[in-house]
């Protein structure tokens, strides 16, 4: 048995934490299963035997998948805000989790298919958008504000525009 961490994301699945786990784990760097745990006995939302819950670490932050049942959604609350380096990383995640059932949003955010939601955030869109000059950080805001998936070329002609 794995010893817990001392704090744990805890995200909750209709009976799919495994293989939620599994698309992270092979999408993501840093990332992977550590456990799979068998229910003991039944429960509301499954019987002995099903998977439980699944350990497993997202970029290296510790998380916790309940398969707690249905009726409980994820919304942009809480989200993972993964950091980019460039366009080609920025394209690669975005199209894992589009592509696997996801859904774009706006503004650099989508929603994978088990509803979790996800940033997928240049940090030449952080330093643009927090850049000295003002004018230079709205003008590339604006820009932000109108995009799906972020264009790193945009935001950088927008600030020095």
């Amino acid at each position: 048995m794995s010893k817990p961490t001392k704090n744990t994301i805890c995200l909750w699945y209709d009976g799919d934490a495994e293989e939620a786990a599994r698309f992270y784990a092979q999408t993501f760097p840093d990332s992977s299963v550590t456990a799979v745990h068998r229910a003991p006995g039944d429960y509301p939302a499954g019987k002995k035997g099903d998977v439980l819950t699944v350990e497993f670490t997202v970029m290296g932050i510790p998380c916790l998948g309940l398969n707690g049942g249905p009726g409980i959604e994820h919304n942009e609350a809480f989200s993972f805000q993964v950091a980019t380096a460039d366009q080609a990383e920025t394209d690669r995640y975005w199209d894992a989790i589009i592509g696997n059932g996801g859904e774009a949003i706006e503004c650099g955010w989508c929603k994978d298919k088990w509803g979790v939601f996800w940033q997928i955030t240049p940090t030449v869109l952080i330093e643009a958008i927090t850049h000295p000059d003002p004018a230079a950080a709205k003008r590339a805001f604006d820009a932000m504000m109108q995009m799906v998936k972020i264009d790193i070329a945009a935001i950088e002609a927008a600030l020095d525009s």
